[in-house]
């Protein structure tokens, strides 16, 4: 199988596959913000949280679920910016994780990226990666 990458195409390319599947690794995790409520350790991320509040009526108290899951909606997130956060971020993973399985199948097939097109690529990783990290479109940390 011919490459069409130089040697430090082929780097960009396997370590580009390394930061897309940390990204959606840490997209996915619901570990992002960690504490504790009525006792118990809690935490969430864009759109799962572990150990949450739930109003058992039956008993008229609140009470923990101890399990992790998903909201059960979009519209359950908590806030419009998480939602934004959830979205954003959700896109720029996708964006690391395109860019870098083209890079790879650049490694396999001869012609497949030239110069314009590894400068694109390049250009869209940034933007994912701004995106991934909750910089873009005016959000900071």
């Amino acid at each position: 199988m011919a490459s069409s990458l130089t040697c430090a195409g082929i780097v960009w390319a396997f370590l580009s596959f390394l930061c897309a599947a940390a990204s959606c690794v840490g997209f996915f995790m619901p570990y992002w913000l960690l504490g504790s409520q009525l006792e118990k350790s809690v935490s969430f991320g864009t759109f799962r949280r572990c150990s949450y509040p739930v109003r058992d009526e039956s008993r008229q108290m609140t009470v923990m679920v101890e399990q992790c899951g998903r909201y059960a909606s979009f519209q359950a997130i908590p806030s419009a910016e998480w939602r934004i956060c959830t979205v954003v971020t959700g896109l720029g993973c996708g964006l690391l994780l395109l860019v870098a399985l083209t890079a790879l199948m650049g490694c396999c097939v001869s012609e497949l990226i030239s110069r314009t097109v590894g400068r694109v690529a390049g250009g869209i990783q940034f933007l994912g990666g701004k995106w991934s990290c909750g910089e873009g479109m005016g959000m900071s940390r």
